[in-house]
């Protein structure tokens, strides 16, 4: 597959065209941000182990009965995926209270939820991204009620498959973010990652975090953090 122009370049990947229009190849960096982009740093090995952990995962999914946009691993830095046309909404699923949820509406952090909460926020970097609800996507034609419908089910579905997987690494998923993406004939998939950089992951026995929050909060040993869950995850595959 030979690698084209370069189209796009975000916080954390690159993609590039290749010689087929309906494929094209992601690569990872070890760039890392947080806050809206306001904290930069690096986190050395993280684009090879992002890339890793989302395309197992991924695999994993699509066994489970979900669509994404994974076609190939080409190496430990790049992957071939679908071009999809991405839905402008970000989709946070809870099951435990942190970060901004428990910021927002004064929960403790580590409080359990009796049943999964889910949010929606418009993926717009100028705006820095606000919740909105699903009548605002509805407003602002961002995705039709179909759409929003498939994307809560698939979404509910990954949560189900992804916290049982975690268990059996001793990693609780407390949280986390995926956005979606529209195939040329309309169809909705799984797009952009599943990694620690998108999920809030904790040791099960201890609560340590093993994710991005150790970069946002200046918790120290991020690297070591990411490498233990991907230790753990290609221990249990």
């Amino acid at each position: 597959m030979q690698k084209g122009k370069q189209l796009y370049e975000g916080k954390a990947k690159r993609v590039y065209e290749t010689d087929d229009p309906e494929l094209l190849i992601v690569d990872y960096k070890d760039d890392a941000t947080a806050f809206n982009g306001l904290k930069k740093g690096t986190i050395v090995g993280k684009g090879v182990i992002n890339n890793r952990m989302s395309n197992l995962l991924m695999q994993r999914l699509e066994k489970a009965g979900i669509p994404t946009h994974f076609v190939k691993e080409l190496s430990e830095r790049e992957t071939l995926v679908k071009k999809v046309s991405i839905v402008p909404l970000e989709v946070i699923i809870r099951n435990i209270a942190a970060g901004s949820f428990s910021k927002r509406y004064g929960v403790d952090e580590g409080v359990v939820f009796a049943s999964p909460t889910i949010e929606f926020s418009y993926k717009n970097d100028d705006l820095g991204d606000p919740l909105i609800n699903e009548y605002h996507a509805y407003a602002l034609k961002l995705a039709t009620p179909e759409e929003v419908d498939t994307i809560k089910k698939y979404s509910f579905e990954i949560n189900e498959e992804l916290k049982a997987f975690w268990k059996e690494c001793g990693v609780t998923l407390v949280d986390f973010k995926l956005e979606f993406g529209r195939l040329k004939d309309g169809s909705i998939v799984l797009a952009d990652e599943i990694s620690p950089d998108t999920c809030r992951l904790w040791d099960s026995k201890t609560g340590e975090k093993l994710d991005k929050d150790r970069f946002r909060r200046d918790l120290g040993g991020v690297e070591d953090a990411y490498a233990e869950v991907m230790k753990r995850l290609t221990e249990h595959l």
